[in-house]
């Protein structure tokens, strides 16, 4: 017999190295920030209640309540004018306008003189916003970029998703945040403005580091030039207030603050104050804000008599009828727009902010708000809450009733449709 020849053994097949995946034109690449070093803060016992977590609160952080744009514009203009590094703004609506020319010309002297100066503005909210104001900025070194730019032919744009946040930050530690915008309306009528009643607040701390942070995020997926993740080496200061920022740009993020007024609102023990610009509460909030007054609590909310939008102005009439008649107390602003986000819930409890309740805040918007755990910040908005209600009126089932037909009709109408308000 004949020997087989002998057979060398086939090498293994390795498997193929795996390709990087592939990503679209215009995709921007994902932000990944150093991992969290977020840890449990102990909370004092007297306002732990009121914490949905122990997790991210910033201890040992300055809050400065400002009120209208007479207050809080000049504390902005006045940042501004020191900063010596870093400025970001970011803002739903800009204007070119008296107001914006006075931050534009702020912005150019500290770009020119080496500081680095990043605006973000968002496409809808600005849409009248003229281009010569950007061009001076960009002339003077400073960066601009629009979020979610109206091109209906670009791949997965959304017209309804916008940034309605407003921030300020300035060297990494100041931040500013809350409802006022860049624009006249918000400015006060002694400054040629409107005078729109709206709250904002001063940070200073570890959660201006965190505004910081948030802004790049934002800034790096809109398309922005990327830039070094924003640090402080001083450690925080221990003890309160205790600050704790609400972010909702991630999917499993949207209903954070929400969460966060469910939360509050549950644990409510002697008051709620509440001042909301666009009131639509879902029924899980309309329902716990009744439970509290079944509680005993005082439960008590200021929307505008006089909304800048009307449809949203007739669907809260709706919601405050079905409120109203469980007890809950109402108070229209009278005057020009109340444009305030601010609640206080025992006076220990307190949030400032962007975020209204209606769908564009809960499914859509970019938002922000700074969660508050201090006695004074709580008195504070507690006090402006109890001066407003001289320039307020009170709205019950008996001041529904005397509507006329087509109020209530366009009430029912607008209730409807408030998905899309």
């Amino acid at each position: 017999m004949t020997a087989e020849p002998s057979r060398t053994p086939a090498p293994p097949i390795l498997p193929a190295a795996p390709r990087p995946p592939r990503r679209r034109p215009g995709v921007p690449e994902p932000v990944r920030d150093a991992p969290s070093m977020a840890i449990d803060v102990p909370l004092p016992a007297a306002v732990i209640a009121y914490a949905r977590s122990a997790r991210r609160w910033r201890t040992g952080c300055d809050v400065t309540v400002l009120r209208d744009g007479g207050e809080t514009y000049p504390a902005m203009l006045t940042a501004l004018a020191a900063a010596e590094r870093v400025i970001c703004v970011e803002t739903y609506i800009l204007a070119a306008d008296q107001t914006g020319e006075r931050f534009k010309a702020v912005l150019i002297e500290r770009a020119r003189a080496g500081v680095a100066v990043r605006l973000m503005y968002d496409a809808v909210g600005s849409l009248g916003l003229d281009g010569r104001w950007l061009d001076d900025l960009r002339a003077a070194g400073g960066e601009v970029v629009v979020f979610n730019p109206i091109a209906a032919w670009r791949r997965r744009f959304r017209l309804s998703h916008r940034d309605h946040r407003k921030i300020l930050v300035v060297d990494d530690r100041v931040g500013f945040t809350g409802g006022l915008n860049i624009a006249d309306d918000y400015a006060a009528v002694e400054d040629g403005g409107e005078g729109w009643h709206d709250m904002h607040c001063r940070v200073t701390g570890r959660i201006a580091l965190d505004l910081a942070r948030m802004f790049r995020r934002t800034w790096l997926r809109a398309g922005g030039a990327s830039y070094p993740a924003p640090r402080l080496d001083d450690a925080s200061r221990p003890g309160g207030p205790y600050v704790r920022l609400l972010d909702n740009a991630r999917l499993r993020q949207r209903a954070t603050v929400r969460r966060a007024y469910l939360h509050v609102i549950r644990a409510a023990r002697h008051l709620v104050r509440i001042q909301n610009a666009y009131f639509m509460p879902d029924r899980g909030l309309r329902r716990a804000l009744v439970n509290a007054v079944r509680r005993g609590v005082d439960v008590h909310i200021m929307v505008p008599g006089r909304s800048d939008v009307r449809l949203a102005q007739w669907a809260t009439l709706y919601v405050l009828r079905r409120l109203a008649r469980r007890g809950v107390k109402i108070s229209l602003w009278r005057g020009v727009m109340m444009h305030a986000k601010t609640a206080t819930v025992d006076e220990a409890w307190s949030t400032i902010g962007s975020y209204n309740f209606d769908a564009q805040s809960r499914f859509n918007n970019l938002e922000v708000t700074v969660e508050i755990l201090d006695a004074e910040v709580g008195k504070t908005l507690a006090g402006h809450f109890a001066r407003d209600l001289a320039h307020a009126d009170p709205f019950d089932e008996s001041v529904w009733l005397k509507l006329p037909w087509w109020r209530k009709v366009a009430a029912w109408f607008a209730y409807r449709l408030r998905r899309l308000l």
